[in-house]
């Protein structure tokens, strides 16, 4: 019977204990997510009316991993960002108190979106061939120095934060099925080609900072434009939309990220 009771007594105490207001429960993670119209959710169709011409969406990933993994998130990432307007306007929502940073730029300062439009115009009307190469001369000889600072700039102002960086997927698939663009094949391989070269320096420089990278090439291979199903908006209406992940292309970025957030 003594034992009996000792089990009852014990049981009683754990029992208060668990109920207890003093008993200590991990903190939500602070996180901040930094970046360009990739990370804002531009392509969601859906926006934060408060975001205004950031064009935040709760159907970006930064949002749903939030949500996911239980974080308090500030949501800084704007659309056209590059890295220069990353550190003057979101870069100071980063404090001691951060414990999780995601950050996806690079493309606006290749001007990515511009190229793109070039390179839809028909061969006789645009130059495409010029405007690859310029981006890629900016993605090789610009770029990585911008990419070098801002890290180091994060990596001081949260010096314990885990920091992941986020890259781009291939715009295309091979094949051009919208009205009112001519992406020649060869064009689209080498816009591809392109976005590959800036994970690569992306990527480089995230490892030179002692940071994860997220590359999401492979996974949106056969889902990108034109692709089945698409993850990846072709040519819309308004034009801002236009080659952007959507709703599925954004849940999937969120399932690629998360892992590395945790």
């Amino acid at each position: 019977m003594k034992s009996i009771a000792s089990l009852l007594t014990a049981a009683a105490l754990g029992a208060a204990m668990l109920l207890s207001p003093g008993v200590a429960h991990a903190a939500a993670p602070n996180y901040v997510a930094l970046g360009d119209s990739y990370a804002s959710g531009v392509g969601t169709r859906t926006y934060i009316s408060s975001s205004g011409s950031c064009q935040r969406s709760t159907k970006a990933y930064a949002y749903i991993d939030a949500g996911r993994i239980g974080a308090n998130l500030t949501f800084v990432a704007c659309s056209g960002a590059r890295v220069s307007d990353v550190t003057a306007n979101q870069l100071p929502s980063v404090t001691g108190s951060t414990n999780i940073v995601s950050v996806q730029v690079g493309g606006n300062d290749a001007g990515f979106s511009s190229v793109i439009t070039e390179c839809a115009k028909p061969s006789w009307l645009g130059d495409c061939t010029g405007a690859v190469a310029n981006a890629q001369s900016i993605i090789n000889n610009t770029l990585p120095g911008r990419l070098n600072t801002l890290y180091s700039s994060i990596r001081s102002r949260a010096a314990s934060a885990r920091v992941v960086v986020v890259g781009y997927p291939r715009i295309f698939n091979g094949t051009d099925c919208n009205a009112g663009t001519f992406f020649s094949p060869d064009e689209m391989t080498r816009l591809n080609a392109t976005a590959d070269l800036l994970n690569s320096k992306i990527a480089a420089s995230a490892s030179a900072a002692g940071f994860a990278f997220v590359n999401p090439t492979q996974l949106f291979i056969g889902h990108s434009v034109c692709g089945s199903p698409e993850w990846i908006n072709g040519l819309s209406n308004p034009v801002t939309e236009s080659y952007h992940p959507n709703v599925t292309g954004q849940a999937n970025y969120a399932n690629l990220v998360q892992p590395a957030l945790d």
